[in-house]
This record gives structure tokens, C-alpha cells and sequence, in this order.
């Protein structure tokens, strides 16, 4: 049976009320309240992971970024969550008192947000609200696939996060192209994701979100393990700061219906093996 708080982890619908860009969402990796920011709308991602939450097949209602709405929005969920108001509505009352904090505010939404033309404005702008509010403390984190760092906006914005107590999650998920492509289906080169985590990492420390499930029935092979650990050896060994590797699992309905979810047990097993290698790990379960 679900605890409440396991139910809480399972809801993290992108839309709140009559906002368009942003939801609060109680975080099992965070461990806190995190306020969601979709810079995505559109539902356009240059990648298509076989886990995703994001229907893609329904057509999105929003199909642009509105900058002004977005921060109105930010600023009224920052009140929100800082007087607890938020706790008075009916999804987040049974938050535990200790998850009741806003850790951060997190760049993510239904696709890569690096993306976003003006990636750079957007951060600098949140970065601004975030001072007018008083909340230094309050991360500011970008959960991104890396494909896209070797644009000048997105360094220029990689640059304010690191300013403003930023945090970058950046994905990696397989040790082999082969299982890269089974499991992201993109057109980006896996060795530009590689090379674009490994260049960050050299000036700021990341932390590495790695997803991994069971496919038709099937956890990952033990050779692909050894593969993914392999990679984050490199990017150290090349100068690469790497804080924490976060392991986990589908938590909510996937893309498609041959995925399913990791024991704690096998999550466990993966993490061991990073922590082997001299990198801290942690497992969230389903």
C-alpha cells in the first residue's frame, strides 16, 4: 500500500490552477517543495525517452513563453509557499511538516529547457525575484539533458545560476550509444552529452541524474552499469567535478508501457557500484 508521502512524490502535474508556467510539487529529491518552471510548453523536446511523463500525443494548449506572466507567476507561488499558504489547499495538506520548506526553484517542464531561446533572461530574471524575496537559501536548479551547453546563452545562464546558489542536474543514463538511443531516441550525439557534462564540470560541481528502469521485463545489464560508471570515471579523470549521482526509478506512469520501475534493492546495486568509484550516491525509490 502507497504512503501518503510515496502519493505526494506521484503527483507532479505541470499545471496549478490558471498558472500556464508554473506548479508546486512535493520533491522526493529535493525533499522539499520545489517550484516547477516549464520554459517547454509546447511539449517540443530534442529528446523522447522512453520513461517520460509528458503525453506528447495530445497537442498543448500553451504554445509559447509569456516572460511577464511567467515571473507574476513565480512571485505569487513564492508567497505561496513562504506564508504556507499553499498548505491550505486541498493537494498539498498532508504535506509532513519537514517536507513544508521551498528548497528551490527548478527549471524542467515538458522538455529541455536549454532550449528556450532566452535561457540566459529567464535565469537572470528569476535570480532578481529571488533576491526581492528575501531567499538566499533557495537553490535554483536546472534538471537538463546537457545537449545543449555548448550554446554561449546557456553558458551565460549556467554562469547566473552559479551566482545565485545554482545547482545543475544533468542527465545521464547509459554507459553505451546503444543503450543511450534505446532509452533517450534523439538525434544528439551521446558523445555531445558526454563532452558538454565533462566541460561544466571543470568549472562547477554537477550532480548527475540517472534514471534507470526495467525495459520489456528486463533491468539494465550488468555490462551497461559497468559502461555508465566507466563514463563518470572519464569526466573526473578529465577534470570533472561531480557532487552526487542520484539513482532512481519511474515513480510515475511512463512513456511507454514496456517500462516499469526498479526495486530499492536493485537502485541499491547501481549505486554501490558508483560509490566504488569514489562518487557519492543516492537511491530514490518508486
Amino acid at each position: 500500500m502507497s504512503s501518503p508521502l510515496t502519493i505526494l512524490h506521484s503527483q507532479h502535474s505541470r499545471s496549478w490552477h490558471d498558472n500556464k508556467f508554473v506548479y508546486p510539487v512535493v520533491s522526493r529529491r529535493s525533499k522539499g517543495i520545489s517550484i516547477g518552471v516549464n520554459l517547454n510548453p509546447d511539449k517540443v523536446c530534442n529528446f523522447d525517452c522512453i520513461y517520460c511523463q509528458v503525453d506528447r500525443r495530445s497537442e498543448a494548449e500553451t504554445k509559447f513563453v509569456e516572460t511577464a506572466a511567467l515571473l507574476a507567476e513565480i512571485d505569487a507561488m513564492l508567497k505561496l509557499v513562504t506564508t504556507g499558504e499553499l498548505f491550505a489547499d486541498e493537494a498539498f495538506r498532508n504535506v509532513p511538516a519537514k517536507r513544508r520548506r521551498l528548497n528551490d526553484i527548478a527549471f524542467a517542464g515538458d522538455g529541455e529547457p536549454t532550449t528556450y531561446r532566452n535561457f540566459d533572461e529567464i535565469i537572470s530574471a528569476v535570480a532578481d525575484l529571488k533576491r526581492r524575496h528575501d531567499l538566499p537559501g533557495v537553490k535554483m536548479v536546472l534538471i537538463t539533458n546537457a545537449s545543449m551547453f555548448h550554446r554561449p546563452a546557456v553558458q551565460r545562464g549556467l554562469a547566473i545560476l552559479d551566482e545565485n546558489n545554482g545547482e545543475v542536474w544533468a542527465k545521464l543514463e547509459a554507459g553505451t550509444d546503444e543503450y543511450y538511443q534505446l532509452v533517450e531516441r534523439t538525434k544528439i550525439p551521446f558523445r555531445q552529452v558526454l563532452d558538454n557534462i565533462t566541460a561544466a564540470a571543470r568549472i562547477r560541481p554537477l550532480v548527475i541524474q540517472s534514471l534507470f528502469m526495467r525495459i520489456s521485463g528486463s533491468a539494465p545489464p550488468p555490462a551497461e552499469i559497468a559502461a555508465f560508471c566507466a563514463r563518470l570515471a572519464e569526466i573526473v579523470s578529465a577534470g570533472g567535478r561531480l557532487r552526487l549521482v542520484q539513482v532512481y526509478t519511474v515513480a510515475r506512469p511512463p512513456a511507454e508501457s514496456y517500462v516499469s520501475s526498479l526495486t530499492d534493492t536493485e537502485l541499491e546495486g547501481i549505486a554501490n557500484q558508483v560509490r566504488a568509484i569514489g562518487i557519492p550516491a543516492e537511491i530514490y525509490g518508486a
